[in-house]
């Protein structure tokens, strides 16, 4: 082993203390933490309070606008309320009104109705009227097939005289006609 070796081997104390003081901080460095961070926390509890208070103030402000806000609702449906009452009152007039109306109309319909029974009473009547009309057509009709009938036979008689007339008529101007002849002829 060489010198260097050797003395690698061999530390001293005091670079030992030396070498643990560089690696771990002192008491004096954590105190100045400590105070550091003391001073945080106390800062964060001015802080805190400082919110708080600010928090507290919100907060009235709030309940206070709230209380405004339901001031004003509190108004508003107050006036709703009048609104509504007034509404109210109007509906029941207009309900009046048209109770009023449909009870005239409901007389109306009734007048009518007592019309519309008028009426079936007359085509009633005109039914039973008809009913004597067609009656009394009927017996016309039967009339006049009978009429027919018996002009038919009196037609068909009095071509039946006409042609024995006819016929005769015929024979006597024969008749005539050949006297004539005969006379004409000097057989008379």
């Amino acid at each position: 082993m060489s010198e260097e070796q050797k003395q690698r081997k061999e530390i001293f104390p005091t670079e030992i203390q030396a070498l643990i003081a560089g690696i771990f901080p002192t008491t004096k460095y954590f105190d100045a933490r400590f105070d550091y961070l003391q001073v945080q926390i106390d800062e964060l509890r001015r802080n805190q309070e400082l919110m708080r208070e600010d928090i507290k103030e919100f907060k009235k402000d709030v309940e206070y606008r709230f209380t405004l806000v339901d001031k004003r609702f509190e108004e508003i449906e107050k006036r709703f309320d009048k609104k509504f009452v007034q509404v109210d009152k109007r509906f029941e007039e207009m309900e009046k009104r048209f109770d009023k109306k449909f009870e005239q109309v409901d007389k109306r319909f009734e007048q009518v109705d007592k019309r519309f029974e008028q009426i079936d009473k007359r085509f009633e009547q005109i039914d039973r009227r008809f009913e004597q009309v067609d009656r009394k057509f009927n017996q016309v009709i039967a009339s006049i097939d009978r009429l027919a009938d018996k002009l038919d036979k009196r037609d068909v008689e009095q071509r039946n005289f006409t042609i024995k007339m006819f016929s005769i008529s015929i024979g006597i101007s024969i008749v005539g006609a050949l006297g004539a002849f005969l006379k004409a002829m000097g057989v008379f």
